[in-house]
């Protein structure tokens, strides 16, 4: 068994582990101050609390506290687990359509997350975190590509805030989405949504190259995932949007 443990990580930082953790298929525990609510064929809400999230890959959830052997909520095996980061915390939803129902936890601060593959694979250490991904690229924008131009980190949007923003060699914006770690599509995706979120701000179409409303040529979005190494579906998924992939460590090898 593998097993990733993180201490304290930022919502971002979890973000990453869970994103990873669910497309691996790992048993996950997350433990932090958090309230849960659950919809469905009755609601009920707690309020601010220390508790810990279990996620199982068969999809069953469960929120204990620190009294008794029983979760205070759960959710049955066959749901589908998802993260976000909305209005600073941490989102963990665990849902299923029949019948339709939802146990959503909201960490404002997770103090423990652990990742575990029972069934074997890949070494998980952790090497590096994302500031160290984004000092790298700050310092040496052409790891990115020859020509490229950091202008803003964090940047605005409605989406969320973007990593790195900045143009290419031909003043093209660029959205930059920076991923610590192998990652599988839904990093594809979250990139997809800062790039739209960019689009629509500029008046773009969104699709590259696409007109302005004044029918004046629009300037292209280009969207760019820096990670060491992506899934194939992944990669598959970044060709059809028309995303570029780079491949970069957040700390060089010695």
């Amino acid at each position: 068994m593998t097993v990733t443990s993180v201490h304290d990580p930022s919502h971002r930082e979890a973000l990453w582990e869970l994103e990873d953790a669910f497309e691996r298929g790992d048993l996950v525990s997350a433990f932090g101050t958090c309230t849960v609510s659950y919809e469905g064929r009755a609601a009920s809400d707690l309020g601010p609390g220390d508790r810990l999230l279990v996620l199982k890959p068969d999809g069953a959830a469960l929120v204990h506290t620190d009294e008794g052997r029983k979760p205070v909520n759960w959710q049955p095996p066959g749901s589908e687990h998802h993260a976000a980061v909305r209005e600073g915390r941490l989102r963990v939803r665990s849902t299923r359509s029949n019948p339709d129902e939802s146990l959503t936890v909201r960490f404002s601060d997770v103090h423990q997350l652990s990742a575990m593959s029972v069934t074997g694979g890949r070494d998980l250490t952790l090497h590096g975190s994302e500031e160290d991904l984004r000092t790298r690229i700050l310092e040496r924008p052409e790891l990115v590509e020859p020509g490229f131009e950091p202008r803003e980190t964090e940047r605005p949007s409605s989406a969320g805030p973007m990593d790195v923003f900045g143009v290419d060699a031909d003043g093209t914006p660029i959205v930059v989405e920076l991923k610590r770690r192998r990652v599988g599509p839904d990093a594809v995706g979250q990139l997809a949504r800062y790039v739209r979120a960019l689009r629509e701000e500029l008046g773009v179409d969104d699709t590259a190259g696409g007109d302005d409303a004044d029918g004046d040529d629009a300037p292209a979005v280009r969207g760019v995932l820096v990670a060491p190494s992506v899934t194939d579906r992944a990669a598959e998924r970044l060709a059809d949007r028309g995303f570029d992939h780079v491949a970069l460590d957040p700390t060089p090898e010695e």
